[in-house]
């Protein structure tokens, strides 16, 4: 079979079977430093589809960035067909100095598809665009929680959509959500180009979560496999996801400290005692109970809480007997 032509990214030709870093030029800083888009172009020898994969658009959520770096680590990305296009660090800036948000305080993931002449946040959304979605077939983007808030490896994406479900299906996360795109946001964007893609919530911002990390390197190899630009592994059926069409957080109804009696992956039924807000006098205890079955895929990880404080984050499941036994597995 022919080999493919050379890629051509960034002002630079990839041979068929190189892979080369190139920095897009982005805004620089005021102190006239340059500041750029690092992107890992990986060209395969023969043709294939080209999938990014994307992290850190909020630039304390760095799981997504230790993911990407043992992608391009891995073995298999030498025999890949097609192109892999990954962008560790979406949102420099931000990286950089460790909020969520752009100096300009805008949230990069409410400004796709962007324009070359808005905000710092614009200009950026429009850069990954043009330069990473236009050239895609196939998108995965990794977040995290936000602060003090930890998330269970869970996908998101539009279950409506059948690409979408089989590869969700294929990643290998314990939880499928079915998420409504929210606007702005880059999954928005690639959606309206008509290209599949995932978005894999796992683990806390600016904390690594080994297990995240690891589900989150097997699932990216996964979908590489099952669109085509690895070859299928022979073995056993892995466990099928749990999904979930709905989910809902359960919030304080007082202030005080809140001790957890439940862990992220864990079947709650209506009525459990999700945990205790406490009185930090001792005086008096509430409890925060299920208000109907489902599992724990998000949770407050600061024990003090305002009342009306979003405390833990249930996802209803049809079948729960069926949820707890492939959690148990998953979690075992």
């Amino acid at each position: 079979m022919k080999s493919q032509e050379p890629y051509s990214f960034g002002g630079v030709d990839i041979a068929a079977g190189e892979r080369m870093t190139v920095d897009l030029p982005m805004a620089r800083l005021y102190t006239h430093s340059e500041v750029s888009l690092p992107v890992h172009v990986i060209h395969g020898k023969r043709s294939g589809p080209t999938l990014f994969v994307s992290a850190a658009i909020h630039g304390d959520e760095i799981n997504g960035v230790e993911i990407i770096r043992r992608l391009l680590n891995s073995k298999s990305m030498s025999r890949i067909k097609g192109t892999l296009l990954a962008v560790p660090v979406v949102n420099p800036f931000g990286f950089i100095q460790r909020p969520r948000y752009l100096p300009d305080r805008r949230d990069l993931n409410r400004s796709f598809p962007g324009s070359p002449k808005g905000s710092l946040a614009s200009r950026i959304a429009y850069l990954f665009m043009q330069e990473i979605v236009g050239r895609s077939t196939h998108g995965i983007d990794i977040h995290t929680g936000s602060n003090y808030r930890s998330n269970l490896p869970q996908i998101r994406t539009s279950l409506d959509n059948a690409e979408n479900l089989r590869l969700a299906n294929a990643f290998g996360a314990p939880m499928v959500i079915h998420s409504q795109i929210r606007d702005g946001s880059l999954r928005e964007a690639v959606a309206e180009q008509g290209l599949p893609v995932l978005l894999y919530e796992a683990g806390e911002a600016l904390y690594f979560n080994e297990a995240a990390i690891r589900a989150g390197v097997r699932g990216v190899i996964n979908v590489m496999r099952a669109i085509g630009m690895l070859s299928p592994t022979r073995g056993s059926k892995k466990q099928d996801p749990v999904v979930s069409h709905k989910t809902s957080w359960v919030r304080a109804t007082r202030s005080g400290v809140f001790f957890k009696q439940i862990s992220l992956g864990n079947l709650a039924r209506e009525g459990d005692v999700l945990g205790l807000i406490n009185d930090p006098l001792g005086d008096e205890c509430e409890p925060v109970l299920a208000p109907f079955t489902g599992v724990v895929i998000g949770q407050l990880t600061l024990p003090l809480v305002h009342e009306g404080d979003a405390l833990v984050n249930l996802a209803k499941v049809a079948d729960h007997n069926e949820a707890e036994e492939a959690l148990d597995d998953y979690t075992s």
